[in-house]
């Protein structure tokens, strides 16, 4: 009886993180938004969208008047695009790495441990992939343990997933169609391209798309 008692009484509390929107209603209906204290991985090719995502999230925090962090690890942000898809310039620090992601990689880990950023944006996804492969499994779950209990969207962008079981959300960017304006026979100008978020952890997988204009 005291077994029976006792069992009723104690509960195991699952506290489950607080969620930030993308910025992108598709992918927020279908997959949820970005856990805070969590590692994300957005990955994908070139022109899969995994930049647009990015932006769109990073001009929905600073919106909200969050300050951010970018760590650019292949110097390949370009400020005049981030602005015009809303990101707040004066709100983001950017922290260029000249191509060495191992700096990259030290710079994310010192801005979380330091604290007060909203969002954490490691771009890796100009790194070769043969560079990125070189961040070890132990260099992962340090960064998963420094974001741990804080209010920080620790977002890594990616060729291929890289951080494994350190990842708390995995979303796979891919290229659907692209738009083009201009007459045929005349030359034609690229609008904008349709791409699809798939998640893929936690599962069960669920998929959205949207279109990223310019």
């Amino acid at each position: 009886m005291a077994a029976v008692a006792l069992g009723r009484d104690f509960e195991f509390r699952v506290r489950l993180p607080e969620i930030c929107p993308t910025g992108v209603a598709e992918v927020d209906a279908a997959a949820g938004g970005l856990p805070q204290g969590c590692l994300t991985e957005i990955y994908g090719p070139a022109s899969s969208g995994r930049t647009s995502l990015m932006l769109a999230a990073l001009a929905h925090a600073t919106c909200r008047d969050e300050v951010c962090a970018l760590v650019d690890a292949s110097d390949a942000f370009d400020p005049a695009s981030a602005a015009a898809a809303g990101v707040r310039l004066e709100r983001l620090l950017w922290v260029r790495c000249g191509g060495n992601a191992e700096h990259a990689l030290k710079a994310a880990d010192l801005l979380v441990q330091g604290g007060g950023f909203g969002m954490v944006v490691m771009d890796l996804a100009d790194t070769p992939m043969i560079t990125a492969r070189r961040i070890s499994l132990t260099s992962w779950f340090r960064l998963r343990r420094a974001v741990e209990h804080t209010p920080t969207v620790l977002l890594v962008l990616e060729q291929q997933p890289l951080a494994k079981t350190c990842a708390s959300l995995l979303l796979e960017m891919r290229r659907e169609k692209a738009a083009w304006s201009g007459m045929p026979g005349c030359a034609h100008l690229l609008r904008g391209i349709r791409v699809r978020a798939e998640r893929h952890k936690p599962v069960p997988a669920v998929a959205a798309s949207f279109a990223s204009r310019w």
